[in-house]
């Protein structure tokens, strides 16, 4: 049996009542550089530790029945982590005579564990985070709408907005997206694999997963708003989306980013009434990015500028 053991890993001693071992298997010389036989744990147990499996071992002497517990050799941050069971060994007799413990290194699993648990801890706090958005585009839409048909219409557009850039957001592991293709995606969803009507110029960036989402509401707003009475309303209508990267105020301080989109439109039209996709555009997306916004209206032209601040944004 002990042959066998050597090739497994598994830790196992062998104690008897007064808890001394008879003869260890497997025992890491980081707990002890020499042969354990004749010693107590006190010897060479981790120190964090050896109080409680003491405890437990005399439990089982007491009483017969088994004790499993967990335990860390070592600090914090470097330690491993161990499984034990503790058994006690019956003679022919059924008295005790001896108490066999079982030790495996569980490390690994630990933290995966704990990798899952931050991980969960983020899908929580990120899905709290778009629930909240989802909750305040219904709220919103439903003060600009003026049939619930309407409102459904409206709403499910700016859903299929959102998912279209949490698609984009997922598929880089929640890193972000490039703005690049944050533009392309949300274009194409109304305007086709082939459209042409929207030029994107200037620097691309890559954004964080809060940017992207609200950047991409912005312009799901401008292609709509553009669409039914702007440029993109015309066969061959174009809009023009500039990005620029603004110097920082003082010594060492980070660039902003800047966005603005300009077309020829029917900009009165606009002005007449205010409807979610101006209130987005003008308050919502910029409050969530610590940013600025701006419309500016001539007679036939509308420019839209969106200043997003650096911590939302990476460049090369």
């Amino acid at each position: 049996m002990l042959r066998a053991l050597r090739n497994t890993g598994i830790i196992v001693i062998y104690q008897t009542t007064d808890l001394r071992v008879r003869w260890g298997q497997n025992v890491p010389a980081e707990w002890s550089a020499d042969d354990i036989a004749g010693k107590t744990d006190s010897d060479f147990m981790p120190g964090n530790s050896v109080d409680r499996i003491i405890e437990r071992k005399h439990a089982v002497l007491a009483s017969g029945a088994p004790e499993m517990l967990e335990f860390r050799a070592g600090t914090e941050d470097g330690g491993r982590w161990y499984d034990m069971w503790i058994d006690a060994d019956l003679d022919d007799d059924g008295v005790i005579s001896g108490v066999v413990t079982t030790i495996v290194e569980v490390t690994e699993r630990k933290r995966r564990e704990q990798t899952l648990r931050t991980l969960l801890r983020e899908v929580s706090h990120r899905s709290k985070n778009l629930l909240a958005i989802i909750q305040s585009i219904a709220t919103q839409t439903g003060r600009y709408s003026p049939s619930i048909d309407a409102f459904l219409d409206r709403f499910r557009g700016r859903l299929q907005s959102l998912a279209s850039s949490q698609d984009l957001v997922t598929s880089s592991n929640w890193r972000g997206a490039m703005l690049s293709e944050l533009v392309e995606g949300q274009i194409a969803r109304y305007r086709g694999e082939a459209h042409n009507g929207v030029t994107l110029e200037g620097v691309d960036v890559y954004l964080n997963p809060n940017a992207a989402l609200h950047i991409g509401l912005a312009l799901h707003e401008l292609v709509v708003n553009s669409m039914s009475h702007g440029a993109l309303a015309h066969p061959n209508g174009r809009a023009r989306l500039v990005s620029t990267l603004k110097p920082g105020e003082g010594d060492g301080a980070a660039p902003s980013l800047v966005l603005t989109w300009s077309e020829h439109t029917d900009a009165s039209e606009m002005q007449e009434e205010k409807r979610f996709g101006s209130v987005a555009l003008e308050r919502v997306v910029p409050l969530s990015l610590e940013g600025k916004a701006e419309f500016e209206f001539t007679d036939d032209r509308l420019n839209y500028r969106l200043e997003v601040p650096a911590a939302n944004f990476e460049a090369d």
